[in-house]
């Protein structure tokens, strides 16, 4: 069914997005409107060695601070609140007995307990985990990764043997949500599938897998410290929020929480049904880093994309995850590199803009058209892998390119920084929709979500970049509709996750590509791709 029930009527659900900066909250009626939303920022540390960690307390308190904050914008009673349910990134929170934080790196302090997504200290791990050659990592593509939970595991392990030792659970930060909000110590399956080699079509961790990598211990267990439940997106979680957590969040106890999903996924959940056909749609979340999920109804093999995943994101459907490890991030790098960026910010600020806002403004004045404003790249190209490569190479080693950067110091230089840099997110993108095609997913649109894909010049770039059309949902804000939509489910405002996806998103925006500039692009790309293959022979690769 793909409408609400009857006793929808005035009632609301709450979806709750942890990403790497910040906990928001989106209060949205039964039809996808939203009423209020609200963030809270959280702090990231960073070390050397590539160590990045987060406090599982602070982003509880800040998880809490933006429900209350959004239900008094919103004005709405705690009563009227069907559901709620999370989403995070997929960072690995350590906790000992009782729910105490651990320390998870040098720091020695015990709030820092999260390993954060982005975190690279297990590169090695995971070069030793992929040597093994194990049939498990065929459902990673090939390769995992060191943002994955595994080769952090075994970091920990082989690095801190005493915190393993002493860690009660281990979750991903999505399930450590809805256990701190419900007692519930069930898994998601998009996180432990996606993340943690799970194998969600035939319902089982693989002992040997874990025994072969130097994990045994936690096969000996039974699993018990990553998961022995692995539940649906959706399903209602123990006896709905504890007390304590509905005082926290001020919302009522037993207020049912569904289980959630990594927060690329919910943006995937929140996107690919508006058209009822997501297996014609690449699911886009452009935000920090870019993930892209694809659907199919039989598992797909891609060398160098993760899955293929079954449940993980559509229910009973498979799903091949891709994107690159900094997307947003790679053009908030390019452009502090340049020497006009700080004027450029300030000029910004004054005019209540973002820096890329106040950039995209200025390319759009100058240009016919949107697509034209490829041209203002002439000659300046750049491969934005400041962070390795996740898809199509898995390769974590690779690093960013930029050619053609000349003397220029003006205004119109640092736009033109900024063009190349989004024409260069979009060949990343095309690069693995071409690979997805050629191994049997093929996709016809590119349905785009995350705030760095907000700009009407992004998303037209993107579309002429890819040749495919990029498709905005009215959602402002599809990663909060996403999580939503799971605690619409847990509510019962729907009877299942496809019938939330369908009655709660709509499409409101096409981009097509433009034909007057797909030869350009294809130069381009071309271009892209043998920048790639030099970086690599440079590399001895």
């Amino acid at each position: 069914m793909n409408a609400p029930n009857p006793n929808a009527d005035a009632r609301y659900v709450i979806g709750v997005d942890v990403g790497t900066g910040s906990a928001r909250a989106g209060i949205f009626d039964a039809a996808g409107n939203m009423a209020a939303t609200a963030k809270q920022d959280i702090t990231l540390y960073r070390e050397s060695g590539a160590i990045v960690e987060q406090s599982s307390s602070e982003i509880w308190r800040a998880v809490c601070h933006a429900v209350r904050e959004a239900l008094a914008q919103a004005a709405i009673a705690p009563e009227s609140v069907a559901g709620i349910s999370f989403d995070a990134t997929c960072s690995l929170v350590v906790l000992g007995e009782g729910g105490k934080p651990l320390a998870v790196g040098p720091s020695e302090n015990a709030e820092r307990d999260i390993v954060v997504w982005m975190d690279h200290r297990a590169v090695e791990q995971a070069e030793r985990i992929n040597a093994t050659g194990h049939a498990v990592l065929k459902y990673v593509g090939g390769r995992i990764s060191p943002e994955m939970e595994t080769p952090k595991l075994l970091w920990l392990l082989e690095n801190r043997p005493q915190v393993f030792g002493a860690a009660w659970q281990f979750f991903d930060l999505t399930d450590f949500l809805t256990w701190r909000a419900t007692g519930d110590l069930s898994r998601s399956v998009c996180t432990v599938t996606c993340k943690w080699t799970y194998l969600a079509h035939e319902k089982r961790w693989d002992d040997g897998y874990f025994r072969t990598i130097g994990l045994g211990a936690l096969a000996d267990e039974g699993f018990e410290r990553i998961g022995q439940r692995v539940v649906e997106p959706g399903t209602r979680l123990g006896d709905g929020l504890t007390a304590d957590a509905a005082a926290e969040l001020g919302l009522v106890a037993g207020t049912p929480v569904g289980a959630g999903v990594i927060d690329a996924h919910a943006g995937g959940i929140g996107t690919v049904g508006a058209q009822g056909d997501p297996e014609a749609c690449l699911a886009y979340v452009f935000g920090t880093s870019s993930c892209t999920m694809t659907t199919t109804a039989e598992p797909v093999f891609v060398p160098g994309v993760w899955g293929p995943y079954f449940s993980a994101m559509v229910p009973e459907a498979w799903l091949n995850e891709g994107g690159q490890s900094v997307a947003g991030a790679a053009i908030e790098r390019l452009l502090a590199m340049h020497p006009a960026a700080a004027d450029a910010e300030r000029r910004a600020k004054e005019t209540g803009q973002s820096l890329p806002g106040l950039l995209a403004g200025i390319a759009a004045e100058s240009c016919g058209s949107l697509s034209e404003a490829v041209k203002l790249a002439d000659g300046l190209h750049i491969v934005p892998e400041f962070l390795g490569n996740r898809a199509p190479f898995a390769d974590p080693h690779a690093r960013a390119v930029i050619a053609g950067l000349g003397m220029d110091t003006g205004l119109d230089s640092l736009v033109a920084l900024y063009v190349a840099g989004v024409c260069s997110i979009g060949y990343g993108l095309r690069q693995i929709i071409e690979v997805q095609a050629q191994a049997g997913a093929p996709i016809e649109r590119v349905m785009i979500s995350g705030g760095a894909g907000r700009l009407d010049l992004v998303r037209q770039l993107l579309a002429d970049a890819t040749g495919k059309p990029v498709l905005a949902t009215q959602a402002d804000e599809p990663v909060l509709l996403g999580a939503a939509m799971l605690g619409a489910v847990a509510g019962t405002l729907f009877h299942d996750v496809r019938s939330a996806m369908s009655g709660m998103a709509r499409v409101k925006d096409t981009y097509a590509p433009d034909a007057g500039v797909a030869a350009l692009h294809d130069s381009r790309y071309r271009a892209f791709a043998q920048l790639q293959r030099c970086a690599r022979e440079i590399r001895g690769e």
